[in-house]
């Protein structure tokens, strides 16, 4: 096994065991984010991105690593968004929340998992349509805000962390 096997399986036990402990695998959690009724989800994602950002960004200024956008294709976006949004409201999970709780021994878990599996090789046969028709709807380029502002990732992320810091802060003043 490689060091970069050894360091994502490390980095996927972790991120299981934070799902875990987050609460963020129960359903009840799931169809309260759903509902707007109860934000754990959305703190946790908000808080693994905050996160996030900052780490991605100092490995970037070390020369650690590339940053390579994925294309903004508004087609992929909006077929992704619905079957993404649709996938959860049907199932109660997301896609990472469904492999923790199955593997948490939630057997339900398994038909999510199952449908993803089949989802993405449903997909791979219909590539070429895909590509032909939904991928061929208007295309941005490889474009993430700071080209888009012209400015450092640096300039956005204080903002963000702001606006997250105080979106959290409303949400707790709100019960949620």
């Amino acid at each position: 096994m490689s060091i970069d096997q050894m360091l994502g399986l490390i980095t996927g036990i972790l991120f299981g065991f934070l799902l875990q402990k987050g609460r963020v695998l129960r359903f009840e959690k799931q169809v309260g984010a759903m509902l707007l009724k109860d934000m754990t989800i959305f703190k946790f994602m908000l808080s693994a991105i905050l996160v996030g950002m900052v780490g991605v960004a100092l490995l970037a200024d070390a020369g650690i690593i590339t940053l390579s956008h994925k294309p903004m294709n508004l087609g992929a976006v909006l077929l992704g968004g619905a079957l993404f949004g649709t996938g959860w409201a049907v199932m109660g999970f997301c896609p990472g929340t469904s492999v923790g709780a199955l593997g948490e021994g939630r057997w339900h878990a398994f038909f999510a998992v199952a449908g993803m599996v089949a989802g993405a090789a449903l997909y791979a046969e219909l590539f070429p349509f895909i590509k032909s028709t939904v991928l061929a709807w208007k295309d941005f380029g490889k474009i993430g805000l700071p080209e888009v502002l012209g400015v450092s990732p640096w300039v956005i992320i204080p903002f963000f962390w702001a606006g997250t810091i105080s979106l959290f802060f409303w949400f707790e003043k709100k019960g949620l």
